[in-house]
């Protein structure tokens, strides 16, 4: 049997998640619907991200410790490719994601966050 990933630190490491898909949900939602037509990259990007904080929540909480690794890399990766793409061709991003610009929107907090989560997940014994 796996340590829970949801005790201690874990607890709060699962709110933040939580509180990110809901915060990164809600703006996809709103910009999906009410103007798609004007970045669909980026606000498809921003429901992505949504998915893989949804996805990073339910794993820690579980103590899905496989998935959650996984997601956690998928989001460093696509915190990493994106904040790099919206800089080098902000062309491209004409609407900010959750990931643009390394989560300057969020105070990089997208950037920081999955290196926490690893170092998280490395620290709890299996």
């Amino acid at each position: 049997m796996s340590t829970p990933l949801g005790t201690g630190p874990g607890r709060v490491l699962i709110a933040v998640y939580g509180l990110f898909a809901l915060a990164a949900g809600a703006r996809a939602a709103v910009q999906i619907i009410g103007r798609f037509s004007e970045a669909p990259l980026a606000y498809s990007l921003s429901a992505f991200a949504a998915a893989v904080y949804i996805l990073l929540t339910v794993a820690l909480w579980r103590g899905a410790r496989r998935l959650a690794l996984v997601s956690l890399l998928i989001e460093l990766v696509g915190v990493l490719v994106v904040g790099t793409a919206s800089l080098l061709d902000p062309a491209a991003f004409p609407h900010d994601t959750v990931w643009s610009a390394y989560g300057r929107g969020y105070l990089f907090i997208p950037l920081v966050l999955p290196l926490i989560g690893l170092f998280w997940l490395r620290r709890r014994p299996v």
